[in-house]
This record gives structure tokens, sequence and C-alpha cells, in this order.
């Protein structure tokens, strides 16, 4: 045995152990990725948020997430996405996020089935959720007053 060849078998171990580690590392992150890109139905580009807003997005998350999907982008299968004309002030107030959270809703624009009430969320929390939701709206244009 000479350094040459001893430096070369290291320098392949390395070289394999590298190329092991990537593709190990590729089979557990694109699966995740994929899986996100997936389930979204709509684009949703979020903005800086007041510490308010925050308060609204930690409570979405709590409560709405696991239907509507990451930033209200809607979640296929699940639910609707919530940053979507439909969802305009003009057509459906903040009142009405209020109601289909006190009872539910009936399906009448997506065919994902009825909206169960969330009586666990109160109005107070209900109304900083609402702030989280119209501040994505407006920030991907499609809030009118």
């Amino acid at each position: 045995m000479n350094i040459v060849t001893d430096m070369t078998i290291n320098t392949r171990r390395k070289y394999f152990v590298n190329i092991f580690v990537f593709v190990i590392f590729l089979l557990l992150v694109i699966p995740v990725f994929a899986k996100i890109d997936n389930e979204s139905i709509v684009d949703v580009s979020v903005p800086k948020l007041s510490e308010d807003e925050i308060k609204g997005e930690d409570l979405y998350n709590q409560y709405c997430i696991s239907c509507h999907g990451l930033n209200a982008s809607g979640k296929k299968g699940k639910g609707p996405p919530l940053i979507h004309k439909i969802y305009k002030p003009n057509h459906h107030s903040d009142m009405s996020f209020v109601s289909a959270i006190r009872y539910g809703v009936k399906s009448h624009h997506w065919p994902f089935g009825d909206m169960k009430p969330i009586p666990q969320i109160t109005d107070k929390e209900a109304y900083k959720i609402i702030k989280y939701l119209r501040k994505l709206q407006r920030y991907n244009n499609i809030y009118v007053e």
C-alpha cells in the first residue's frame, strides 16, 4: 500500500458517503414539498403581518388550516381557499365568516361539503382570524370594501 492508493480510497469513500447523504436528503425533503404543493388550491402571497394579524394567523393555524390550508390557500379534498374573489367583503361580510364559525354553513360555492360549527372559537378570536384573512386578501388583490 502506498499513500496515493490510500488517499484515493479515502477520497472515493467520502465521495460516496456525500452522494448517499444527499440522496437520503432528497428522499426526505422532496415528498414534503410535493405534498404541500399538491394540497393548495390557489397560490397565496403572504405580507408582513402586524401583531394582531399574527395572532389571527396563529388562531387560523390552530382551528382552520386543516381544512382551508396553509395561508387560506384551500386544501384539495378538504376545504376551499378563503383567499378567493368569492370571499370579498362585498360578497361575504365579516359577519358571514362569524356565522359560519358559530353555526356552520351549507356548501354552496364549492364541492367540499358542509362546514361544521367551531364552537370553541370565541367572537373575539373569530375577528382576529378575519383580520388576518382580510390582510391576505388585500395583499393578493382580491379585497374590495
